[in-house]
């Protein structure tokens, strides 16, 4: 039919307007005093029980600062390219680098250098990893057993086997992962519409890469504000 590439756009629309909010600590009552829609009409639009008619998304879209073609997850008109837009999280710089259009998304990480005080926790969850060093010394803690990795090497395990991800020495060091939807929920990366700039960390700057706060690629996902 000619209209299900528009509802398939449309069903979407939820989602991203949930992440962007959560990504922003904003509750629906500050969504809602800032465009004079109501909670409930805000709840409604995210959880899918409300269409999302233009009148609703403009000024969503200027609350957020992210253009319509964003919040609707439109792509350009024949262009490939992806507009990334790095994000923090956890001292960590994340820049997802697709849409995840077919339920895998490459993802590259940035992770500061090591502290005396990082904890290694090893995390486990269904799905399948690779993972690609691009620059520095990624040392990868598989159940009992360690490997180090430096540029140019690769990797790819079962998630179900505990495991850690950080610096091998106390440098930044960059990697490129493939994850699919429960990879990308475990390690924090967010959809490419919801990111918000912020600028790569420098050479210089330091914090711990584990997951207690720490930058590590295996944090639990942010806790989300209530609405």
């Amino acid at each position: 039919m000619a209209d299900e590439p528009i509802e398939r756009t449309l069903a979407g629309v939820g989602e991203r307007l949930r992440r962007l909010r959560v990504n922003r600590n904003l509750t629906l009552a500050d969504v809602s005093a800032a465009t004079s829609i109501s909670t409930s009409t805000l709840s409604r639009l995210e959880s899918g029980s409300r269409r999302p008619a233009l009148e609703l998304l403009l000024p969503l879209a200027r609350e957020y600062g992210v253009p319509l073609d964003d919040l609707v997850g439109a792509p350009p008109t024949g262009d490939p390219r992806i507009h990334i837009r790095p994000v923090r999280h956890s001292g960590r710089t994340i820049l997802p680098l697709g849409r995840g259009a077919n339920g895998v998304q490459a993802v590259k990480f940035v992770l500061p250098g090591r502290t005396a005080q990082e904890v290694e926790q090893r995390r486990e969850h269904h799905g399948w990893e690779w993972l690609y060093v691009l620059q520095g010394r990624l040392r990868l803690v598989l159940d009992d057993e360690e490997f180090v990795l430096g540029s140019g090497e690769a990797a790819e395990f079962d998630c179900r086997t505990p495991h850690w991800l950080g610096s091998a020495d106390g440098e930044t060091v960059e990697f490129l992962g493939l994850f699919d939807a429960e990879g990308r929920r475990v390690h924090g990366v967010p959809p490419v519409a919801a990111a918000v700039p912020v600028p790569l960390p420098s050479r210089e700057e330091s914090g711990s890469n584990g997951p207690d706060g720490s930058g590590g690629p295996d944090d639990a996902e942010a806790a989300t504000p209530e609405a």
